[in-house]
């Protein structure tokens, strides 16, 4: 199939299933997205237990779409501006110190804890030993959050703008880290090379690669945004500012990934700019409101096909009784992490300031895995050095397993957790 043809149908299949969504289902977009795509999957393989013809069909079509390419390297740039559009820059200068904690100390701390608890689960499970360098490899792989399908929730439940805050903040800018780790590792294994990395064998290196991709990715995002800013400033024509923003989206996460920077957190820097200052000074109420909708119609829209990927994502992953065993196990460790990860920088930052009650728990738990976790681990190549990749398959299918959790478990009962959570601060009061 063509590539209009493998988008027209993506399109069509994520318009039906948002229909059915809303009119039986009503779930969260992106959550009943997922579940039908999953579901429709799970059919497909039994389907294919009786014709097997019918289910290869369905693999290579999935097979011929590069997850990693179409997220890491064109829909990421443009979900990431979308989000941060629309965060009050004086609300994230309130919360700085505690986000700059959980995006920076939070995922380091959750990637070497991730990959402690992997290195002992699996080194119990499988007959072969996975080197912990592998294990670090899934713990930059799980870490960074994706508050896509949380924050609609939140908002309905009327969750504290403080803590709404620190989720968005914390997410946006932990994509970037999480990525930069990620590649960091990956040069430290030797296949670094094919993300933009350059082979590190020192933690001296790690580190000024770490420093290089996101100190860049800021600089670039800074740059490119204020140019933005003035090209909006002197111009009042809401089409071509439209334009102008979809350029600074497409072109700076563009050459941001070119010259080796961290593309994502370049894309956020870009939006906290346009959406505060560009929003309050370079733009009329007209060029605003259809700012707004231009860039919530491609939320939606990336997100419906990004959570329908990952729904029939299943179709190319292996399992057997060691992986799906592995990722039980993982799940309850990666949240127990998480609650470590994220409790330690707020414990540092409880002597200064005042926290919402049961704050740890909603991070905890409203803290998503998505798709930047399964692109990330697709992009885990199938051979090393000429050899077969050994432990690629274990890493996706637990990937995997751990983002279907999150989105469908988590994400669906993250509301309740913060009702409960709003209910008993009242009656403490």
């Amino acid at each position: 199939m063509t590539f209009f043809e493998i988008f027209a149908a993506l399109i069509t299949l994520a318009a039906l299933f948002g229909y059915f969504n809303f009119r039986v289902l009503k779930l969260p977009t992106t959550i009943g997205m997922m579940a039908m795509a999953l579901l429709l999957s799970l059919v497909l393989i039994t389907v294919g237990q009786f014709s097997p013809s019918t289910f290869e069909v369905a693999r290579d079509l999935l097979a011929s779409i590069d997850f990693n390419q179409a997220l890491m390297h064109g829909m990421l740039g443009f979900l990431l501006f979308a989000g941060a559009l629309h965060v009050n820059l004086s609300d994230l200068k309130e919360q700085r110190w505690v986000v700059g904690l959980l995006a920076t100390v939070g995922t380091l701390m959750s990637t070497f804890l991730v990959g402690a608890a992997a290195y002992g689960i699996l080194n119990s499970l499988l007959d072969n030993t996975v080197p912990f360098l592998y294990c670090l490899l899934l713990g930059a792989i799980v870490s960074p959050t994706d508050p896509i399908a949380v924050m609609g929730i939140l908002k309905k439940v009327g969750v504290p703008k403080s803590l709404e805050t620190k989720i968005t903040g914390e997410s946006l800018f932990n994509d970037g880290i999480g990525v930069v780790i990620f590649l960091a590792i990956a040069g430290v294994i030797g296949f670094g090379h094919a993300q933009g990395a350059q082979a590190s064998t020192s933690a001296g290196d790690i580190a000024k690669l770490f420093l290089f991709e996101a100190g860049g990715g800021a600089l670039i995002g800074l740059g490119l945004g204020l140019l933005a800013f003035w090209l909006l400033y002197t111009i009042d024509n809401y089409h071509l500012e439209t334009l102008i923003s979809l350029a600074l989206v497409a072109g700076g996460y563009a050459l941001a990934n070119r010259l080796h920077f961290s593309g994502p957190i370049a894309m956020v820097i870009a939006a906290l700019i346009i959406g505060n200052h560009g929003r309050e000074l370079a733009m009329s109420e007209t060029t605003r409101n259809h700012l707004d909708t231009f860039w919530e119609l491609i939320d939606e829209v990336l997100n419906s096909i990004l959570f329908l990927l990952i729904g029939l994502e299943i179709l190319v992953l292996e399992f057997n009784r060691s992986f799906f065993l592995a990722g039980l196990l993982m799940i309850p460790a990666v949240l127990l992490v998480r609650f470590v990860s994220v409790g330690l920088p707020v414990l540092i930052r409880r002597r200064f300031r005042r926290f919402t009650p049961h704050a740890v728990k909603i991070l905890t738990w409203g803290g998503l895995r998505g798709g930047i976790s399964v692109a990330l681990a697709l992009s885990i190549p199938k051979t090393l050095h000429g050899e077969p990749f050994a432990h690629r398959e274990i890493l996706l299918a637990i990937t995997y397993m751990i983002v279907v959790f999150s989105i469908l478990v988590q994400g669906l009962t993250v509301g309740k957790l913060v009702r409960w959570s709003l209910r008993q601060s009242e009656q403490s009061e």
